[in-house]
């Protein structure tokens, strides 16, 4: 089996040895994205909400450099820091999924990279 690592400027560098995605056997494996905006470097540390919308944005930008959409996230996985923000990170996701939505778990965590409150990865499936 063969990996093709798939990368955008449209979505944040990766901060540590990881690529952005990994395409093989027919998924694409995104990494964890926290609230950083590609175009300006800058950690979007507002409210949640903003931070779950620079989320998913950083993931559909990689979703696309796949061939790609969030229609194609077969899986989801969001971290919190604050379970009390589940309501809102789900009102900000139900902006840019729509049914049939992906598997997904929502996992709180004591701490996540550069103190944002929430990051999300996903699996999707490949369009070749």
């Amino acid at each position: 089996m063969t990996k093709k690592i798939v990368f955008t400027e449209k979505a944040p560098k990766a901060i540590g040895p990881y690529s952005q995605a990994v395409s093989a056997g027919g998924f694409t494996f995104v990494s964890g994205q926290v609230a950083i905006n590609p175009e300006t470097g800058d950690l979007m540390n507002a409210s949640i909400q903003d931070q779950a919308e620079q989320v998913i944005k950083n993931l559909m930008a990689i979703c696309e450099e796949a061939n790609g959409s969030l229609a194609d996230i077969v899986k989801l996985t969001i971290y919190i820091t604050d379970m009390n923000d589940f309501a809102v990170v789900n009102e900000t996701m139900q902006k840019y999924f729509s049914e049939p939505y992906p598997a997904r778990a929502t996992v709180e965590v004591s701490a996540l990279p550069l103190g944002v409150n929430v990051e999300m990865d996903a699996v999707l499936v490949c369009h070749e």
